[in-house]
């Protein structure tokens, strides 16, 4: 079964790339997807150097936003990718092939260090760049709308729990201290999902991918992200002199994080705290909602750093309580079963 003859996008990503590519016998094999709607294929063809074609239907995953990021990144003096061709309004982008293996695949104990350095090069690049005015915000209602996933979708779908009021109101109190302090936290441009699954090594460093829902946030988000993986963890200890190395690199470029390396380790802190609840909510969402159940396999994950986290902070002994009334008994009772 030929699937571009069954499938008209197929059909068309096909002769878009043909044309694009300038080779009528090239051919497309799947290359990845990510968790939106995006899909991503490498041109094969004799005698030529393979590209990625990105597909992005219209009617689901504008690709626009993309292109906007890239070249502000890219004007910006950040590693991403080049774009060959485009074609907004169909959503097909024909891009360099930068490998097969992103950071994620190769990075390892030994050699974290030198690749983490490289990270928080391209990372300074991006807190460099002034945000556009009309950049989506950070903003109290876009922190509250990913905390509340955490309770909808984990708690609640995923979990089966029922919180009384008593829960609710401890949640309530949780929400609002994280917020607060990613409020208070200097802005800058911030990536959203700053991790080595997002970084690709290429000669004299690193890419920069999956930008596209970039905002104007908190100083300490994108290095809690890229050391507080979601699918690899590090031992505390490192993950500690990583972000006390990033503080001091930051602090020498410029970029506005607290002159104290204690408050920017709070910072750090909190406003990871506010990343793995809500991380927690979307691996829950595309598991019950999108059909994509392999990404909530890694929620013990986030419960390790929240462990880890919690106890630093007792004013989150509310939100800590919550997990140790429902979270783990559910938890437990799934493994049991």
């Amino acid at each position: 079964m030929n699937a571009a003859t069954d499938d008209p996008r197929a059909t068309e990503r096909l002769d878009w790339a043909r044309q694009a590519g300038g080779h009528r016998d090239l051919a497309l094999a799947r290359a990845s997807a990510d968790a939106g709607f995006r899909s991503y294929w490498r041109t094969t063809a004799p005698g030529i150097a393979s590209l990625i074609v990105m597909d992005s239907p219209p009617a689901l995953e504008d690709v626009r936003p993309w292109l906007r990021m890239h070249d502000l990144l890219s004007a910006g003096g950040v590693r991403v990718p080049h774009v060959l061709a485009r074609d907004v309004e169909r959503g097909f982008l024909l891009l360099e092939d930068l490998g097969t293996d992103t950071l994620l695949q190769v990075i390892d104990a030994g050699n974290a260090d030198a690749y983490f350095d490289a990270a928080i090069d391209q990372l300074l690049r991006i807190q460099a760049i002034p945000a556009p005015d009309d950049l989506p915000r950070y903003d109290e209602d876009l922190l509250a709308r990913e905390l509340r996933l955490f309770e909808e979708w984990f708690l609640g779908r995923h979990l089966g729990v029922s919180l009384d009021c008593g829960d609710l109101d401890a949640l309530d109190l949780a929400f609002r201290l994280l917020i607060d302090s990613a409020l208070a936290q200097p802005r800058v441009l911030v990536h959203r999902d700053y991790m080595p699954r997002n970084l690709m090594p290429v000669d004299g460093g690193l890419a920069v991918l999956d930008f596209q829902d970039a905002v104007l946030g908190p100083v300490a988000y994108d290095p809690v992200s890229l050391f507080k993986d979601a699918f690899l963890d590090w031992p505390p200890a490192r993950v500690d002199a990583w972000l006390s190395g990033y503080h001091a690199r930051a602090l020498a470029a410029g970029v506005p994080v607290p002159a104290s390396r204690e408050r920017f380790l709070r910072d750090a802190t909190l406003i990871g705290v506010q990343r793995h609840l809500k991380v927690l909510g979307i691996f829950a969402r595309l598991c019950h909602r999108d059909g994509k159940p392999k990404y909530i396999a890694d929620a013990p994950r986030f419960l390790a750093y929240l462990d880890g986290a919690l106890p630093r902070h007792p004013e989150l002994a509310p939100l800590a309580g919550v997990l140790d009334r429902h979270v783990r008994p559910a938890l437990a009772t799934a493994a049991a079963g």
